[in-house]
Formats: C-alpha cells, sequence, structure tokens
C-alpha cells in the first residue's frame, strides 16, 4: 500500500486511467454487461423521445448508474473469488451466486423504475393516437 498521501493531478489521471481500464475489462469480459449496454441505450433513445422531464431523468440515471455499479462490483468479486479459490469450492460458488443475484435484484428494481417512468408517457401517446381515428 502506498502511503504517500499526497494529492497530485497526475495521481488523480492514473486513478482515472486504472478505473477506465477496469470499464474496459468489465465490458469485454462480462457478457451481461454487453446486455446493460443495449438497455442502457434503448432506454436512452426512449428517454429522448418520450421528453422525460428532468426528475424523470434523474431517476432513469439512478438506475442506469446502479445496475452498472452491481455488475462492476459482481464483476470484480468474481476475480476476488477466482483467486482465492482457484479450484472448485461450494463456498465461494455461493458467493458468487449471491453478487449475481444482487445484480439481478438490482435489474428488477431499475426495471419497476423505469415502468414508472415510461409507462405513463407510453399511454398518453396511444391515447393521442387514438383521437387522430375517425
Amino acid at each position: 500500500m502506498n502511503n504517500n498521501t499526497e494529492l497530485t493531478f497526475s495521481g488523480r489521471l492514473r486513478s482515472v486511467k486504472c478505473a477506465l481500464t477496469g470499464i474496459r475489462i468489465m465490458i469485454s469480459s462480462q457478457h451481461n454487461a454487453w446486455i446493460h449496454g443495449a438497455a442502457t441505450l434503448l432506454v436512452a433513445a426512449a428517454g429522448l423521445t418520450l421528453n422525460l422531464t428532468n426528475a424523470e431523468w434523474c431517476w432513469i440515471v439512478l438506475a442506469v448508474m446502479s445496475v452498472w455499479t452491481a455488475e462492476a462490483l459482481n464483476t470484480a468479486f468474481e476475480y476476488l473469488t477466482d483467486v482465492a479459490s482457484p479450484s472448485f469450492h461450494p463456498l465461494a460458488a455461493k458467493a458468487k451466486d449471491v453478487s449475481a443475484g444482487a445484480v439481478l435484484i438490482t435489474a428488477i428494481g431499475s426495471t419497476v423504475i423505469g415502468l414508472l417512468i415510461f409507462t405513463p408517457h407510453i399511454v398518453k401517446r396511444i391515447d393521442n393516437l387514438q383521437y387522430f381515428k375517425p
């Protein structure tokens, strides 16, 4: 551990570089991250199309960010578990399952937030289309 507590600009840049490398590793190694990426793009496009309010965008950003954070922590936990237990161990398997479960819980919660935000906008669009029918 580095005991140098002095904050430097170059040190912060190195930290950002390491963080970006971690994100790249997660995206390139985790298939579920690709699904999260596609979902993020879909949700962003829907939000722009439906003209979400600033408050609604805050909830959407929070939901998206929580899923990405959970996936990143799950990935880190899987790597650490593999180092701690290179061969199969039932407790290591349980730890990985619980970590993956945390991602699932976050994804479900984020889906609920998305439904709460998007459903009224979609229903309103459908109702507006019915007014134009003869």
